[in-house]
């Protein structure tokens, strides 16, 4: 079992989803993509998980993003799943969710965990429209993930594909340059003797800008 590499093209597959059949990555060309794997159905955390990211899926679409959920059930477990937060929690879970009950898909990603090979983790890959992987992050069963974490990252990747920067911790609320960026570094002793006049720095190796 290994992980797909950042800036690597994400492995392809065909899986029945609560939506259909979908053709990865190539049915979501020119859309970013969060692809997410949880433990298992009708469980507690998932449960919030699959709230939470519901909540959220407007904020998603803006940003021209597809949620992608999967775990090791079958798709009439996923349907009754999605059915019961809808009676249940008032919310209807609009994105697919993939049945991914031989775990094929599972170990394509590296999502099975280790010490519970019947189960994925709860495993995150944020993908460009051209099917780059960009964003990969894992948590244990026990702790759910941070939705809000999850768009910061799509919007602060499309901000460094569009504007060329880098993006300080914690952005767009950082201590030292709050919603600024960074400026990439200099290439030779000329830029970088003309930094302090162009930009605000620390240095002329740490400077930043408005976006």
């Amino acid at each position: 079992m290994s992980l797909p590499l950042i800036g690597e093209k994400v492995p392809s597959f065909t899986a029945k989803t609560t939506k259909g059949v979908i053709n990865f990555p190539e049915d979501y060309k020119g859309k970013w993509v969060v692809l997410f794997s949880h433990p298992a159905d009708f469980t507690p955390v998932c449960t919030t998980e699959f709230y939470a990211f519901q909540k959220r899926y407007d904020e998603f679409k803006k940003l021209n993003t597809e949620l992608v959920g999967l775990s090791i059930d079958q798709v009439f477990s996923h349907i009754k799943w999605v059915e019961w937060i809808k009676e249940n929690l008032g919310v209807e879970i609009k994105f697919p969710v993939i049945a991914d009950d031989r775990g094929k898909i599972a170990e394509l990603y590296g999502m099975i965990h280790p010490a519970m090979g019947t189960n994925t983790v709860r495993a995150v890959f944020v993908i460009d429209p051209n099917g780059i992987l960009r964003t990969v992050l894992y948590y244990p069963q026990e702790l759910g993930r941070n939705m809000d974490e999850i768009l910061r990252i799509v919007k602060g990747l499309q901000t460094v594909d569009e504007k060329g920067v880098a993006l300080p911790a914690n952005w767009p609320d950082n201590e030292l340059v709050k919603d600024e960026a960074i400026v990439p570094p200099p290439s030779d002793v000329e830029t970088a003797e003309k930094r302090k006049e162009e930009y605000d720095c620390y240095d002329w190796w740490f400077c930043h800008k408005k976006i």
